[in-house]
């Protein structure tokens, strides 16, 4: 099947592109699967002049909250109408195993829009306080920040698309979103779906293009607002950017989560959650458990778990439901995920399972691979890989895996494996990362999420999410005389 996407949507039409469009190829087979519109940099212009004039307008802005939220309830309720197409419509792009992205794809972004939706009607607009002096009062209200540029990654890019545009509309604001240029189908399907709903023109812009575009957009002078999805390099630029223009910016960047199994930890269990806490849609996501911290008394005994569930993991074809191991999102990132690969055979750790086979077969696959012996200095343990590639680091106790989970350029996920969950959650609170699990790790989307250190800047999801897209203004009255 051909997926020809051949148009933009900028201010509630459908608007060819100003580059034309570029093949769009499978990472499964290497063949061409369709096509992507290419926007320039007057096509951005063109839909930020729309966000602009959509907001504050009587048919956005100024709709009562209420009126607003059926708005995005409607919008959740034309997405249901095509999970399955949409979630093809990723893997088919990213590679992502059907399994993994049915309720990711198809299934998150409803439950953001509803989830938001609700949070709106819940959240108060506007207060009045007495003065901490006692001489009158303060009106403080919450007031939409105003047009927000969402650049968003390839690998989970329908849920991470929501994960800001949801709130952003929740709140008011008006939006112009960049999809990463690996996986524009998907976007285009959720502005489809915006359009369908009756989302006012302007609304929702979904403009596409690589690094250039997506620079053009978060520096344009019509924007209020960033949020960033991406790499850690990335994010610099797009920081200095907004640092630059004072310009308010989320950032959700990389990261190299520990894992910590302690030495109570049932293998069995931990090797069972494992393969999503570390290997989920093939190693391509920024807070997977990476580094496997395990505890010498049992190390050798934790390797061979741990080679043992990578041996095991089926790799294949994204589209069968059976399949937990796709291809790489591009031949160059498969290029890459391998580099890393000969780099820890060339660093002295031992490889106990996967490597670079001598040929490559069909599409842009690696191999789960899991290297032991490894040391917390080593690239493969220090540099985010984003590709199934584990490294298994000796620790002698808790205070030593603590110390090696924290020392790290990134502090955005991380797990703690165990039998006593109140250790768990006493180890958890000592590692220094923006969400940690114990036993388990999956986002609570109505929990804020984010990173410290180089894994970024601010927080999505939840309350804490949502209030990003508010700016906060004080009228102060004085009390009569």
């Amino acid at each position: 099947m051909s997926y020809d996407y051949l148009a933009l949507y900028v201010d509630g039409e459908w608007r060819r592109p100003g580059r034309g469009t570029v093949a769009a190829i499978s990472p499964a087979d290497g063949e061409r699967n369709g096509s992507t519109p290419l926007a320039s940099e007057s096509d951005v212009d063109a839909a930020v002049a729309a966000a602009r004039r959509a907001f504050g307008t009587p048919s956005w802005t100024g709709l009562p909250v209420e009126e607003r939220a059926e708005l995005l309830e409607r919008f959740a309720i034309q997405l249901e109408k095509n999970v399955p197409e949409r979630a093809t419509a990723t893997s088919v792009q990213n590679g992502t195993p059907i399994s993994i992205a049915l309720p990711s794809e198809g299934g998150a972004p409803i439950g953001l829009l509803r989830y938001h939706a609700g949070l709106a009607r819940r959240t108060v607009v506007e207060d009045r306080r007495e003065r901490f002096d006692g001489m009158g009062e303060t009106i403080v209200r919450r007031e939409p920040v105003g047009v927000v540029a969402v650049v968003v990654p390839w690998n989970f890019p329908q849920p991470i698309t929501m994960f800001t545009v949801a709130p952003a509309l929740a709140a008011g604001c008006t939006v112009v979103l960049k999809p990463a240029p690996e996986t524009v189908f998907g976007a285009l399907e959720l502005a489809a779906a915006a359009d369908r709903a009756g989302l006012p023109p302007g609304v929702l812009n979904v403009v596409t293009g690589g690094a250039e575009i997506g620079e053009h957009l978060v520096s344009h002078p019509g924007v209020d607002r960033v949020a960033f999805t991406g790499s850690t390099a990335a994010g610099r630029k797009v920081g200095e950017i907004c640092g630059r223009l004072l310009r308010p910016v989320t950032l959700e960047l990389g990261g190299k989560s520990a894992a910590i199994v302690l030495d109570d930890a049932d293998l069995v269990a931990t090797t069972q959650g494992l393969a999503s806490c570390a290997l989920l849609n093939s190693g391509q996501a920024c807070y997977l458990s990476t580094r496997i911290l395990a505890p010498r008394s049992r190390y050798d005994e934790v390797v061979d778990a741990v080679a043992g569930l990578a041996k095991a993991l089926k790799i294949g074809d994204p589209l069968d439901r059976t399949t937990q191991i796709g291809p790489m999102v591009s031949s160059r990132h498969r290029e890459r995920v391998e580099s890393y690969v000969r780099l820890g055979q060339r660093s002295g750790a031992r490889l106990v399972a996967g490597g670079v086979p001598a040929e490559q077969e069909r599409g842009w696959y690696v191999r789960p691979t899991v290297f032991a012996d490894v040391d917390n200095s080593d690239p493969i343990a220090r540099e985010e890989i984003f590709g199934p590639v584990l490294a298994v680091i000796p620790y002698r106790d808790v205070d030593e895996a603590v110390a090696i989970a924290n020392d790290s350029e990134y502090g955005l996920g991380g797990t703690i494996w165990t039998s006593d969950v109140d250790e768990g959650i006493a180890v958890a609170r000592r590692v220094r990362s923006g969400s940690v699990g114990v036993n388990y790790y999956d986002l609570d989307l109505g929990a804020p999420f984010g990173g410290v250190k180089a894994s970024g800047l601010g927080r999505e999801l939840g309350p804490e999410g949502f209030d990003t897209f508010f700016h906060y203004k004080s009228i102060y009255l004085h009390k009569a005389t």
